[in-house]
């Protein structure tokens, strides 16, 4: 487990779902439906009104330990003339279904289909706000986009920040200094990072983080991490 580990939460709506992810270690996720793709290391779980007690939020994760395209009827053979039998879904295989202690309660209801989150977020959270925002979102694309080009960064969430300026912030360590990028407001030394997260907008702001690398002397070989 590390802290960029990536995690995606899923509904459970039924109590026959989660058998099947806890007896026979599968989730499944409609083609198309999760937008952002199905790709993460964990996959954790929030139950709907179904589950009594235990409804409206997320108290089981498992790891992710590959996926393939199946057609519902073949997934739910006892379900052959449902609408969407249809229907191609990814199969998620899961490994062993674990308790999230404690669970991630949602008090104010917010709508939750999918979740977008990391390792370190998700094993701290203890609401369901506290899994996301805008900020820590278009950071996080940041951050993975930089990595994939060989760039070593360090993040920092919008909830650590409150003492300080607020906001999220990718940093890179420089041979002669560091460059910046931060949600909240910019100053001389640092690149504000817009609300507007769409890839064109991604594409621009690194591609101005690195021409802001290339002038302090290239990124160091090995990340420091952010001071707490």
């Amino acid at each position: 487990m590390y802290p960029e580990d990536r995690v995606l939460v899923g509904v459970i709506n039924r109590k026959r779902d989660l058998e099947h992810a806890r007896h026979d270690h599968w989730y499944r996720i409609p083609r198309g439906r999760a937008e952002k793709g199905i790709h993460a290391e964990y996959l954790a779980f929030y139950l709907s009104r179904a589950f009594g007690e235990e409804n409206g939020a997320v108290h089981y994760y498992a790891r992710r330990t590959g996926h393939e395209l199946v057609r519902r009827r073949d997934l739910l053979p006892e379900e052959p003339k449902h609408r969407r039998a249809n229907a191609l879904y990814y199969k998620i295989q899961l490994g062993e279904l674990r308790r999230k202690v404690p669970p991630i309660l949602n008090p104010t209801r917010r709508p939750v289909v999918f979740i977008y989150t990391t390792w370190d977020r998700f094993i701290a959270a203890k609401q369901i706000g506290d899994l996301y925002s805008d900020a820590d979102y278009f950071v996080d694309r940041v951050f993975y986009a930089l990595r994939n080009a060989g760039i070593p960064a360090e993040r920092l969430w919008e909830a650590e920040r409150l003492s300080d300026d607020g906001g999220a912030q990718v940093r890179v360590l420089c041979e002669h200094g560091e460059v910046i990028a931060t949600t909240a407001r910019s100053t001389e030394d640092r690149l504000h990072l817009p609300a507007e997260s769409g890839p064109d907008t991604i594409r621009q702001v690194v591609a101005e983080i690195r021409a802001r690398i290339a002038k302090l002397g290239g990124p160091l070989s090995v990340p420091i991490p952010l001071e707490q």
